[in-house]
């Protein structure tokens, strides 16, 4: 190691220190906002859906998204503890892989996949509905302009992914957009609204209306495997942005959800008029098109930053478990190896046409009506979720650790619950059908692949490889052996049977 001189010392070394803590506040806050783009896009049709559900009982809205965030709380609590024991992310499979052994891992990977589909779907679909409600006379083009919007989404993934600075920008342009709105509309008059006699007593009414809500929790899961694109850091520094960005999440959706529902209840903006939202009725009540414009456009790009993500994380999975050759002459990987093929720009282009074309399907199929999909949304993720908390709690119970068995197990039973309840709709079995369907493929190529070790590890190493390809993302020069780790995760990612585990 060289050294200073005494001299040197005293000037250089503050201004090391500001530069590293500058660079680790700017990269926390970069990663946070970019991976909340999911959830707090959620809330441009999540309260909407939560009053269908209550056939448009503004009186029971509020309480309604009060138990859907105190939920959402309950599974961040349980992610908190994931994020601690697996530092170079990979999430639920990650966590099942290791409590039950990696066959278990294919459950939340498939739930992945079936939900980055929806998330794309739903997200276009959304993005023409705010599109449509500034500009009525667009509403019979709505199937056209979704499909335009999912084929431009996975066009601009051709030329690389986009940085978490831009994600990070979309997300707070909304927030700012959203605060606005909720100024304005704090002196705006209540209407009238019709009387509601719901088909239920208030308690049954919530108790049935808060599953479909939870499409507000899609995206929780996103900190736990997106910390490893940050492999510039070490595991603590991961540990602690990965949990800094699950609370964050959970206080901006929240505190947003609750204002936006509350806002809505004070002026009585109930259901919307067919060619329109919620969310876009509740802007218009404050009586500024200027703002009202700024909302509906900011509104839509981060649906559409959404949608982006979910092109970006599904492909890159598919790549991590790809086939490809080694330097010694032998094979890693579990699906055909054209998935595992990117262009000069590092994207999977097969991947993202896969994607897409299961994406339009879906959105054809629906119509392009987000409050039709959303029906199917709140399923896979929570696959996912359930599994993830059952792992957790297996691992308290090990390791004694009778609090967080218990606030494992809690979660877990919410997480089931709402399972339960929406699987009484037809549309969330198809969902949970899709995502067995995946499992089951990826579980039958695993066994004739001859079981590879390290698959609990794909999901790790895509989010690895996507870190290393972003543009524009803030990194510290200072950290020379970020590209290194994300290499060795993506590489060792599905290793043959006489390869090791790559370890934790």
């Amino acid at each position: 190691m060289s050294q200073s001189s005494p001299a040197a010392a005293p000037a250089t070394g503050p201004v090391t220190r500001s530069r590293w803590i500058h660079g680790r506040t700017a990269l926390l806050l970069a990663f946070a906002f970019s991976v909340m783009a999911d959830p707090v896009s959620s809330v441009a049709y999540a309260i909407e859906a939560a009053l269908r559900a209550l056939h448009g009982d503004l009186a029971l809205l509020l309480p309604t998204m009060a138990l859907v965030v105190g939920v959402v709380a309950l599974v961040v609590a349980s992610y908190h503890q994931l994020v601690a024991r697996f530092p170079d992310g990979g999430g639920s499979a990650a966590a099942a892989g290791s409590a039950f052994g990696e066959a278990f891992a294919f459950l939340p990977m498939g739930a992945l996949i079936v939900d980055f589909v929806l998330t794309i779907s739903i997200s276009v679909s959304a993005g023409a509905s705010a599109v449509i409600s500034y500009a009525p006379s667009l509403a019979p083009m709505r199937l056209p302009l979704a499909l335009i919007l999912v084929v431009a989404v996975a066009g601009l993934m051709w030329f690389g992914h986009l940085g978490r600075a831009v994600f990070a920008a979309l997300t707070i342009g909304f927030l700012v957009v959203a605060i606005g709105v909720l100024v304005l509309t704090a002196g705006a008059h209540p209407e009238a609204q019709a009387v509601v006699v719901p088909p239920h007593s208030p308690p049954l009414a919530v108790m049935l209306a808060f599953p479909v809500a939870m499409a507000l929790a899609t995206g929780v899961e996103a900190p736990s495997s997106a910390i490893a694109q940050l492999a510039q850091l070490d595991a603590d520094e991961r540990r602690r942005f990965g949990r800094w960005a699950l609370w964050l999440t959970l206080g901006i959706v929240g505190v947003l959800t609750l204002a936006l529902t509350a806002t809505a209840v004070r002026l009585g903006v109930g259901l919307p008029p067919a060619e329109s939202t919620q969310i876009s009725e509740i802007a218009r009540r404050g009586g500024s098109e200027g703002l009202f414009t700024a909302f509906q456009a900011t509104t839509a790009l981060l649906l559409l930053s959404a949608a982006s993500s979910s092109f970006q994380a599904g492909p890159g999975l598919l790549k991590a478990l790809a086939r490809r050759r080694l330097a010694d002459g032998g094979t890693v990987g579990v699906l055909p190896s054209p998935l595992g093929r990117a262009n000069r720009h590092h994207v999977p282009v097969v991947g993202v046409g896969v994607f897409l074309v299961l994406a339009a399907a879906v959105v054809t199929a629906a119509g392009a009506r987000d409050q039709e999909l959303v029906l199917f949304y709140a399923v896979s993720v929570f696959v996912s979720f359930l599994v993830g908390l059952v792992a957790m709690a297996t691992f308290a119970r090990r390791e004694g650790r009778r609090g967080w068995l218990v606030l494992n197990i809690a979660a877990a039973v919410v997480v089931a619950f709402t399972l339960v309840v929406n699987m009484t709709r037809p549309a969330a079995i198809g969902s949970l059908g899709a995502t067995i369907l995946v499992a089951g493929g990826l579980y039958v190529a695993w066994v004739r692949a001859g079981r590879p070790r390290g698959i609990a590890h794909a999901v790790a190493a895509a989010e690895a490889v996507v870190g290393e390809e972003l543009d524009g993302a803030v990194l510290d020069d200072d950290e020379p052996d970020g590209a290194s780790r994300a290499a060795d995760a993506a590489g060792g990612a599905v290793t043959d049977p006489g390869r090791s585990t790559p370890g934790r």
